[in-house]
């Protein structure tokens, strides 16, 4: 029996409120470790003693961006060495490489929607014979299926029939929250110069995506200058939206790290204790859902992250960088392999969609992904090791 009656409802299967979470994570400031164990004991008792990965290749279609987010180094500039412009030539040869690397996924990132600033991005889609973005993505997507990679497209705030179309070659997609705080819009805050970071216009986003039952990733960025009470609305945004819809198939808990091209490059990084606690406050706050760290953003401590309730390490690939965050390099899937079985846990790969949305997915993608499927609806492990 734990002290904190709201954490002892939670192993009950009660939906706590608003009100007992503040108490949780107030009582948690001065001892988290009643919180920590009840996010494991949730983890274990819905998510087990496995921890999985989708072993991708990171394919960079176009890095111009409408948006300026103070924290972003992704974004490039006419003119800048790391400026990508991907030719369809050039998605074509990467997609073959990362089947020789048996790859599962091609994530397809994009800025947000770059023709609408750039002449750059017209010229780009004019001479690869695009009108738009989502328009070349449509096209990248079923390149990846024809190539027996199955594609999870994250491209910021696409419209309705977009993910509609996008919907039809995409076993899932992306966006993240990032917060729901109208604060951290207003002048001299990370998303002043970012329209599309707008709470209203990802949460549309999101309602759109539940409306067309399309599995969604999506996500918290902790340590932006947010307080304790907007992550924990963040949170509970996201979970009315899955009780809405049953769509979100996983929550990303992402951590600061600052970047020295970027506008709050001497922004501390996120403090790992209190990231910690927001990854523990996710797992009580969504007891069954699948919850994500990066673990190239915690690259000494990543593992001891599977004691306070995440299930999965995302997207990890053997051949391409992580082009939203280059200075922080994966850990060989090995390593993950051998850091997660040192602490319990048995590493599996999964494909961009989670078993328990196979339902939410079209029967001819559902089909390709059969040959290399095991009885769990994971990846054979012959197949990705």
């Amino acid at each position: 029996m734990l002290n904190s009656e709201s954490l002892n409802n939670v192993l009950e299967n009660k939906i706590i409120s608003r009100d007992e979470i503040i108490q949780i994570y107030e009582n948690s400031k001065s001892n988290p470790n009643e919180l920590f164990s009840t996010a494991q004991n949730l983890r274990k008792k819905f998510k087990e003693n496995s921890v999985t990965f989708s072993k991708k290749a990171f394919f960079n279609i176009v890095n111009l961006c409408k948006d300026t987010c103070s924290y972003c180094t992704y974004k490039a500039e006419p003119g800048e060495e790391k400026i990508s412009l991907m030719s369809k030539q050039e998605i074509k040869q990467l997609l073959s490489l990362a089947k020789k690397y048996r790859c599962v996924e091609a994530l397809f990132v994009t800025g947000e929607q770059p023709e609408q600033r750039y002449q750059e991005a017209r010229d780009w889609l004019k001479t690869n014979g695009f009108k738009s973005t989502a328009e070349y993505l449509i096209h990248a997507s079923e390149l990846a299926i024809e190539s027996g990679l199955f594609p999870h497209t994250n491209a910021g705030n696409l419209n309705k029939e977009d993910l509609k179309e996008l919907q039809k070659s995409n076993v899932s997609m992306g966006i993240m929250l990032e917060n729901i705080s109208e604060r951290l819009t207003k002048k001299g805050m990370p998303h002043y110069l970012a329209a599309s970071k707008r709470p209203k216009a990802r949460l549309e986003v999101l309602e759109n995506t539940g409306k067309l039952r399309i599995p969604m990733t999506t996500g918290i960025l902790v340590g932006i200058g947010e307080t304790p009470m907007e992550i924990i609305d963040s949170i509970l945004a996201i979970r009315k939206l899955h009780e809405k819809y049953g769509n979100i198939q996983e929550v990303i808990v992402q951590n600061f790290q600052p970047k020295q091209d970027t506008m709050m490059k001497n922004f501390p990084s996120a403090n790992e204790n209190y990231f910690k606690t927001i990854v523990a406050l996710t797992r009580i706050i969504m007891p069954k859902m699948n919850i994500q760290i990066p673990p190239n953003l915690s690259p000494n401590s990543y593992h001891s992250f599977l004691s306070v309730g995440i299930n999965d390490w995302g997207g990890i690939s053997p051949l391409t960088p992580d082009y939203v965050n280059p200075e922080f390099s994966w850990p060989e899937i090995k390593k993950i392999e051998q850091d997660s079985r040192n602490a319990g846990f048995e590493l599996k790969c999964r494909f961009p969609v989670y078993p328990e949305f196979f339902s939410f997915i079209g029967k001819e993608l559902r089909n390709k992904m059969k040959d290399i499927e095991d009885e769990e609806g994971l990846v054979k492990q012959e197949y990705w090791k």
